[in-house]
């Protein structure tokens, strides 16, 4: 056997210890905490990414702790004014989508976002790739978000997904899946720009897990303004008695009591 074929059956190994782990007890792992010190590229270097690789495992989402800082959460929040920078405007209840709205980022992007996306994938990509060989799932996913936008590209999904989402007292996002065409990338990033008990009272993110013959789990994510949480888009592979198989997972947004909440969701996959 040679030495990349055994570190492919060590990781897939360890991938499924991770996930039986993740079947029962909560795996003893690190917060994954950075300072708001340097740059955002700088603070995701810093990041231990085993950590926010063993957390999804488990539970499907993992947190990214003082990802921003407050300065580059208020610079983001204060795009939102400007159309000239979106592509398209999302009001939520015309759609039965919930309650708010959202905007799509147009290309070229605002340089803070571009760089989350590029930065943030390449970390996520070998999780992505393992997931899906647990699955059984054939495709595998390029080092560099750039051939990966390639990819998308070519096979028609060209708008930029990047999204700005500003919710008010009583607004809420259902339960839902970003998917915006063939090419799906398993992983996405939502950052928190507004300060709980600040900015607004509840408006909590939600993620549900359905499982084959079981009732669907809840994982409920606390945030503070700069933290992000990575989660899965779509499914995510769970070890049965049987080995690796696929639960479908949805999030949203709870009701918000009080106040005014603005996020910045990260989606690596283009929309056709």
């Amino acid at each position: 056997m040679d030495t990349v074929a055994k570190v492919s059956e060590s990781r897939t190994l360890d991938l499924a210890l991770d996930l039986k782990a993740g079947a029962g007890q909560k795996p003893e792992v690190k917060a994954t905490e950075t300072e708001t010190r340097g740059s955002p590229a700088q603070r995701i270097s810093a990041i231990d990414w085993f950590d926010v690789e063993a957390e999804s495992n488990a539970y499907g989402c993992a947190k990214l702790r003082n990802l921003l800082s407050s300065e580059e959460c208020d610079s983001l929040t204060a795009l939102y004014p400007h159309d000239a920078l979106f592509r398209s405007r999302v009001v939520m209840a015309r759609h039965g989508f919930g309650r708010g709205e959202y905007k799509y980022f147009a290309y070229p992007l605002p340089t803070m976002i571009a760089d989350l996306r590029r930065e943030l994938y390449p970390r996520l990509a070998p999780v992505a790739n393992r997931w899906n060989q647990a699955m059984g799932i054939d495709v595998r996913y390029p080092a560099a978000h750039a051939a990966f936008i390639e990819r998308c590209h070519a096979a028609g999904q060209t708008r930029p997904t990047p999204l700005m989402l500003q919710y008010a007292t009583d607004d809420y996002n259902c339960l839902h899946q970003d998917l915006y065409g063939e090419h799906v990338f398993p992983l996405q990033v939502t950052i928190l720009l507004s300060e709980p008990g600040v900015d607004f009272s509840g408006g909590e993110f939600v993620m549900t897990e359905q499982r084959p013959r079981m009732q669907s789990r809840t994982e409920v994510v606390p945030l503070r303004k700069g933290d992000a949480v990575v989660f899965a888009v779509h499914h995510r592979p769970v070890q049965g008695t049987r080995g690796p198989y696929r639960v479908n997972l949805r999030h949203g947004v709870s009701r918000l009591r009080s106040g005014q909440r603005h996020t910045l969701g990260v989606i690596f996959h283009d929309a056709a």
